[in-house]
């Protein structure tokens, strides 16, 4: 039960109810002076030291030790010491090590309030502000300096204050948090911690920048998840760029008042651009945004700016059949009428959930089988994942428009360069010059980014060091933070991230 105090003599145990009383005191022998390493058993006096340990059935417990203070002999030294026993009596401490320990444990996962209460469960009843002490007081661990260094950011506070998370890459081991993202805190870092070759890092213009002032010969690699998630938000726009192809091959779409203005404005934008009036003046002219121009006039034809309804389900849709032939037998049926005639029928909704449903043509039109958002997602799913309804309606749909038929290829082919291999970067190079030659807009706006950063992308797709590690740590401080709730400081927050 009190294996831990073994080095000392125990001369009585009492029971006081909610806390047990141990009584030691030192063996006889001599001790080594703290100065000058002389041993001497000169007892100068006596005196008693009291410090918790570990709790038994859920009771405190309380040393009470008597400890000897003893001459040092030799001349010129200070003429008396407190003997220390290493591991049950430390300098200063009133708890035995091994209680630190745990309280060491618990608090570097809970910290504060929560670690108080897990404490108090356990019979050790700390406050908040003693965790905190004690988790501060925690070594900080000081790893050697990677060989392959994982940089990434994480927000403070989600679009004004950002901080910058190290991490070895290999061993995913902390190697510190520096408390912004800027380029010139990360290059000072880098200076003060050479020996860093291969730097895995996102597609930060401010990290790469840093790097290569600081570090000119080591290797940048892109992370290979953002890379893939660019892709993804690529092809997403030109699925809904062209949902005036597939979609049609199923539901024609609705040709309305918004498909009017469309077609308009995007005459308007290219008689401007054909008589050689620039993208911002024609934003000025036709008072609309900068973005919308780009988007207008990157396209060759207004149809490829229509988008497939996306309609959600609602308690409509079971009565849809009769609504639609009693129009089709009855155009000018009053919508009152119609309502009455459901109603019957167990229809539970309100009148004008049934007014919107007619007024945005839902009653005849048909419900198109996917949305824009969907057949991105099936596209960029892998092949061997997808079932056979799903395998057949994303090749029908994509049979049905030459863009969507290049696009899946695209799609597929960056998807091997994935796996890092020596020949990729070639292959990155081929694919570029196909995706460029094909008529996707917004795949090639993926493209001019590639070649920005074309030495850190073809080292991602060559070479086996990603920043996964760094990812997963981030995750990991998402919960630290949540934990804090926001009113910690970042020296707090950096101890704990180290810690973790």
């Amino acid at each position: 039960m009190f294996s831990g105090l073994s080095p000392l003599v125990v001369q009585d145990v009492a029971d006081e109810g909610k806390r047990i009383r141990v009584r030691a005191r030192t063996p006889h022998g001599p001790a080594t002076c703290p100065g000058y390493g002389a041993q001497t058993a000169r007892v100068h006096g006596y005196h008693e030291r009291s410090v918790a340990d570990v709790p038994v059935d859920a009771r405190h417990v309380l040393i009470v030790v008597r400890i000897r203070r003893l001459v040092c002999p030799t001349r010129g030294c200070r003429q008396t010491f407190r003997e220390q026993l290493p591991g049950v009596l430390e300098r200063y401490q009133r708890r035995t090590p091994h209680l630190a320990c745990q309280i060491g444990a618990v608090v570097r996962e809970l910290a504060g309030h929560a670690g108080a209460r897990a404490l108090s469960a356990l019979a050790m009843r700390l406050s908040r502000h003693t965790t905190l002490r004690i988790l501060l007081r925690l070594p900080s661990p000081q790893p050697p300096v990677p060989r392959v260094l994982g940089v990434d950011d994480f927000a403070l506070r989600r679009r004004h204050r950002y901080a910058t998370v190290l991490i070895n890459a290999e061993t995913r081991e902390r190697v510190d948090v520096l408390a912004d993202r800027t380029a010139d805190t990360l290059e000072a870092w880098l200076r003060t911690h050479p020996g860093v070759q291969v730097v895995c890092r996102d597609g930060s213009s401010a990290y790469a920048e840093a790097i290569r002032r600081a570090l000119p010969e080591a290797i940048q690699v892109t992370d290979r998840w953002h890379l893939w998630q660019g892709l993804g938000e690529a092809a997403a726009k030109e699925v809904a760029a062209h949902s005036a192809c597939w979609a049609t091959a199923a539901v024609p779409l609705q040709d309305g008042k918004r498909a009017q203005t469309t077609r308009e404005r995007w005459h308007q934008v290219h008689d401007l651009v054909g008589k050689g009036v620039g993208l911002l003046e024609c934003a000025r002219r036709l008072n609309l945004s900068l973005n919308t121009v780009k988007r207008y006039a990157r396209v060759p034809e207004p149809e490829r700016l229509q988008r497939a309804p996306q309609y959600r389900p609602t308690l409509v849709d079971p009565y849809r059949d009769h609504l639609k032939s009693r129009r089709a037998d009855d155009p000018a049926a009053p919508v009152l009428h119609l309502f009455t005639e459901i109603k019957a029928l167990g229809y539970r909704g309100s009148f004008n959930l049934l007014y919107r449903y007619i007024t945005q043509g839902r009653a005849e039109g048909e419900r198109p089988p996917i949305s824009p958002r969907r057949l991105a997602r099936l596209l960029l799913t892998r092949p061997g994942n997808l079932t056979d309804k799903q395998r057949r309606l994303l090749d029908g749909l994509t049979v049905a428009c030459s863009e969507m038929i290049e696009l899946a290829g695209l799609v597929r082919g960056f998807t091997g360069l994935l796996q890092p291999h020596d020949g990729n970067a070639d292959c990155l190079d081929d694919w570029i010059a196909t995706a460029r030659a094909a008529d996707l807009p917004h795949l090639h706006a993926f493209t001019r980014g590639l070649d920005q950063d074309r030495d850190a992308v073809r080292a991602a797709l060559t070479l086996p060091y990603h920043n996964g590690g760094t990812e997963g740590v981030n995750t990991k401080t998402k919960r630290i933070m949540r934990q804090m709730h926001g009113r910690a400081s970042f020296t707090l927050l950096r101890h704990r991230i180290l810690l973790a």
